[in-house]
């Protein structure tokens, strides 16, 4: 599979312009919104843990150094927090050229946290495509982090923005949480 998605995003979730959609973010998404929305709340799903496993050789680093961005991983038992938004359908091509470099779009239940439930769509990238980099321990993550930049600016920016993030939506996500506190070790 080609790193660059967006045409296989627009075969398989063909939207009218009119629809309304739920997009489920748990990434950058979260902290940086640069798109338009209607609606933006928190949210969760269950059965995915988020995971620093995919590559990024088009934002946070470069095809000779690619940086480390989060992908969700299929866990039965984990539930993953993050922030749901209703979008407009033509809002997905200014998001499928974002997220490009090895994420599909999936069709999610969401539960809202008032326990009412929607289903929307999300960006997962999958260990077949061409950017993954796999599992790695928090450290071997961290200094990866640490040594990573690229047009969208440092990793490190993009995992400290993502646990800060987090924080602020009072979710706790062990794995962020374990690589920030190495990268910051590392830096002092």
């Amino acid at each position: 599979m080609s790193k660059n998605t967006i045409e296989e995003n627009q075969r398989r979730h063909q939207l009218d312009d009119d629809e309304q959609v739920w997009l489920f973010g748990y990434g950058s998404l979260i902290y940086l919104v640069d798109f338009p929305y209607l609606e933006s709340r928190p949210a969760s799903i269950r059965g995915w843990s988020r995971r620093f496993w995919q590559g990024s050789h088009d934002h946070r680093g470069t095809e000779e150094n690619p940086g480390r961005v989060v992908t969700l991983i299929e866990d039965k038992d984990a539930v993953c927090g993050g922030l749901a938004f209703l979008i407009e359908a033509p809002v997905f091509r200014q998001l499928d050229v974002r997220e490009k470099n090895g994420y599909l779009r999936v069709t999610t239940e969401m539960t809202f946290d008032d326990d009412s439930h929607a289903t929307g769509l999300t960006y997962i990238a999958t260990p077949d495509n061409e950017a993954y980099l796999g599992a790695a321990s928090e450290y071997q993550i961290a200094r990866h982090i640490s040594r990573a930049a690229g047009p969208s600016g440092p990793n490190d920016e993009y995992l400290l923005e993502l646990a800060n993030a987090l924080r602020s939506l009072g979710l706790h996500d062990q794995h962020v949480f374990d690589i920030e506190s190495h990268l910051l070790r590392m830096t002092r």
